[in-house]
């Protein structure tokens, strides 16, 4: 790992709380962030019977999830607090079954500019074999300009 800023303290403890308290979807998959600084960090995936297809291998959606939540996770450090951003495209390339242990995303950001950002981001299971492959674009937004879908009733 290259050198990447700590986030501040404080920052660092709302969000690791945040993310597994108050994140639905993570707590579905049961997603953990396991480390994160400024541009950087590393999203952990335990394999769960919940998260296989009929074969009995992790779903490629899930897989997915963790790349894209380690690439949010990387890039939450580098935007400002007026700021906001979405997935806007990413593609990923399966290269191996997830089938017993974890898997850990591990996502830096390659590029921030002022309304894009760029991460790439590598899958790998406990012993550091490489599973996934993934580059995602996000936009980057002021908070006034993005509009959440209303909640559904």
């Amino acid at each position: 790992m290259t050198d990447y800023e700590d986030l501040a303290p404080k920052f660092k403890e709302t969000l690791l709380t945040r993310m597994q308290e108050e994140s639905p979807y993570w707590t579905l998959l049961g997603l953990e962030i396991a480390d994160i600084k400024k541009g950087w960090a590393k999203v952990r995936l335990p394999f769960a019977r919940k998260l296989v297809h009929p074969l009995g291998i992790a779903h490629g959606g899930a897989i997915f999830s963790a790349a894209d939540s380690a690439v949010a996770m990387a890039l939450i450090g580098l935007v400002e607090r007026d700021e906001t951003f979405t997935t806007v495209e990413m593609k990923i390339n399966y290269l191996r079954p997830f089938d017993k242990g974890e898997i850990m995303a591990e996502a830096r950001i390659i590029h921030r500019g002022g309304k894009t950002a760029l991460g790439d981001v590598e899958v790998r299971n406990g012993d550091g074999t490489l599973i996934a492959k993934g580059l995602a674009t996000y936009m980057i937004l002021k908070k006034e300009e993005f509009l959440p879908i209303p909640e559904l009733e």
